[in-house]
């Protein structure tokens, strides 16, 4: 497959570029920043596409889509129309209701569509999650994702993360997302949602970055219609964290520290067990490039996310 990278905005966008080259032809890059794209196709040895149109009218069959959030919904819908695959990084768009204009310009011009939402296919949550749906747990009824990292206070995370404007918000719109989609894979969208976001950083290199005042820790709180509750942990001010999922049910729970995953149930006797876990699968980018795509990441899971972060960001305490 023959691929264009459109923005390269995103702190993945190199990553995903590599990636790329090992099994696909990249032909060229575009992102509305002059310097910033010739940076970015020196550094990855790619041509600069002049304009947004030049890559729309080149021979790329699929485009990598890593520019601002805020920009997804033109950009997405561009490339739909012009007939090429799309992979894009998290999140969609900043509304449901621009999620539903790309969503039927990627119906309607009948293009594959893949969203990164990677974790899904990671072995220790597809083994928590297959263990979830056997009925082990009994009714689920309380699930906890505490994913975060050191960007603020380290100060490595690039000033445009902290523009409302550009994200649509700080650490849940852009972490945060990973907690979301793990919590509709688990227990399908909440009904209602409650917010804290604060500002754990305030030292001045970092304030000066994040004029905007956006959360850098964050939590929000999910009520399920069936009585489960979700709590959706992030932040950039932590260090040597591990990712951690719990998940509780009437007959047991699962706890996900890093890459150990722990069972108790009545099948253990109430002590804690060590549980083999799955491979993981390839990744959403492989099977985008391969044209095997895989459930899971697809333009309604991609809506639900945004869904999901409109809840949590209408309702702040």
């Amino acid at each position: 497959m023959k691929i264009a990278v459109c923005g390269v905005w995103h702190v993945h966008a190199g990553d995903y570029t590599e990636k790329a080259k090992l099994s696909a032809e990249v032909i060229g890059v575009y992102d509305e920043d002059p310097e910033r794209r010739r940076d970015f196709a020196d550094k990855h040895g790619l041509k600069e596409f002049d304009s947004f149109q030049q890559l729309l009218d080149s021979e790329a069959e699929g485009v990598i889509v890593c520019s601002s959030t805020e920009s997804h919904t033109g950009v997405i819908t561009a490339v739909a129309k012009a007939k090429k695959h799309i992979f894009t990084e998290k999140v969609l768009a900043l509304t449901a209701y621009d999620c539903k204009q790309i969503a039927d310009a990627v119906r309607e011009n009948g293009v594959n569509f893949v969203i990164s939402l990677v974790q899904k296919y990671d072995g220790a949550m597809i083994t928590a999650k297959n263990i979830a749906d056997s009925g082990e747990l009994g009714k689920i009824n309380y699930l906890r994702f505490r994913n975060c990292h050191s960007g603020s206070i380290a100060n490595w995370l690039p000033a445009h993360f902290y523009s409302r404007k550009e994200c649509g918000g700080g650490a849940m719109i852009d972490l945060g997302a990973h907690g979301m989609y793990i919590t509709d894979w688990f227990l399908g969208l909440p009904d209602s949602a409650a917010s804290v976001f604060t500002v754990g950083c305030d030292r001045p290199d970092v304030r000066e970055k994040n004029s905007d005042g956006v959360e850098d820790n964050a939590v929000t709180v999910m009520r399920f219609a069936n009585g489960a509750i979700a709590v959706n942990e992030t932040g950039f001010v932590s260090q040597h964290y591990p990712r951690i999922l719990e998940v509780g049910g009437e007959e047991g729970r699962l706890l996900l520290c890093g890459s150990k995953l722990t069972k108790i149930t009545s099948s253990t006797d109430g002590k804690a067990v060590e549980v083999p876990l799955a491979d993981s699968l390839p990744s959403p980018l492989s099977q985008f490039l391969s044209g095997n795509i895989l459930p899971g990441c697809g333009i309604e899971e991609a809506t639900d996310l945004t869904r999901m972060m409109e809840m949590a960001y209408s309702r702040l305490a």
